[in-house]
């Protein structure tokens, strides 16, 4: 970890972090690349693919290391979930209600924790990938939205290897042993200037989707050392789209 984080931090989240990453570093193999591509300081939006129930924590053992910290959009549930939600209200983690007349304040509270120099984590694809072949799937636009409102970088970053240990949606027993290797890639700010200048519709909202999907895929692939399949997979639909497409 960096000596310091000049990000602002809330105790609860600098206990979990802590305890969490002595646990990981027992348990795990770390494979980390592009940490100098993270921003030391300043607002920022990082995008990551989901592939488990345990990707949260290896991405977010990952990202401290880096020198900020993992502060989550998350799904309302997580925080109905006793002891569990109870840290996550405590440490600073944005609870995401979809639908009805609350379904922007997780973006309301991203754009307000960016401003106040504090990274912001999103999953483009909203759940675990449905993709069968754990690729990053059609997203929703709330990273995309979150961005171009506090006018700030967006940082993809690509993981693989937390499906090893918790393959799929179902929570089962880890797979821990042997040792697991979590292997990170951060990439290159993702390009949005051109679209920042325009009406924030849907059109500029699903190009952006698309660009920040397009950056973390191609470092999917160069961590897993394979060629993706054309199209994403669309987990309405239930098959994979030639032509973009969201559910």
């Amino acid at each position: 970890m960096r000596d310091v984080i000049s990000e602002p931090a809330e105790p609860m989240l600098r206990r979990t972090v802590g305890a969490l990453a002595a646990i990981l570093r027992l348990l795990t193999h770390q494979d980390w690349r592009g940490r100098d591509r993270i921003p030391a300081t300043g607002g920022v939006v990082f995008v990551v693919n989901h592939i488990s129930n345990f990707d949260p924590l290896a991405y977010g053992h990952y990202l401290t290391w880096a020198g900020r910290w993992p502060r989550f959009l998350a799904k309302e549930a997580i925080f109905q979930v006793p002891l569990l939600g109870f840290v996550a209200s405590r440490s600073g983690q944005i609870k995401v209600r979809r639908g009805g007349p609350e379904a922007g304040a997780a973006v309301d509270a991203a754009v307000q924790a960016i401003r106040e120099g504090k990274s912001v984590s999103v999953y483009p694809e909203g759940t675990i990938t449905a993709d069968p072949l754990t690729w990053p799937m059609t997203g929703r636009t709330g990273a995309a939205r979150i961005a171009l409102a506090a006018n700030c970088p967006v940082i993809p970053v690509g993981q693989w290897g937390a499906n090893e240990v918790l393959p799929g949606k179902k929570l089962t027993w880890p797979r821990l042993f042997p040792r697991k290797t979590m292997r990170l890639l951060a990439g290159h700010p993702v390009p949005l200037d051109d679209l920042r200048a325009r009406p924030l519709d849907e059109q500029v909202l699903d190009e952006a989707t698309d660009r920040i999907l397009d950056a973390i895929t191609a470092l999917v692939a160069e961590l897993r050392q394979e060629t993706p399949p054309p199209g994403r997979w669309d987990m309405a639909a239930g098959r994979r789209l030639t032509s973009e497409g969201r559910a």
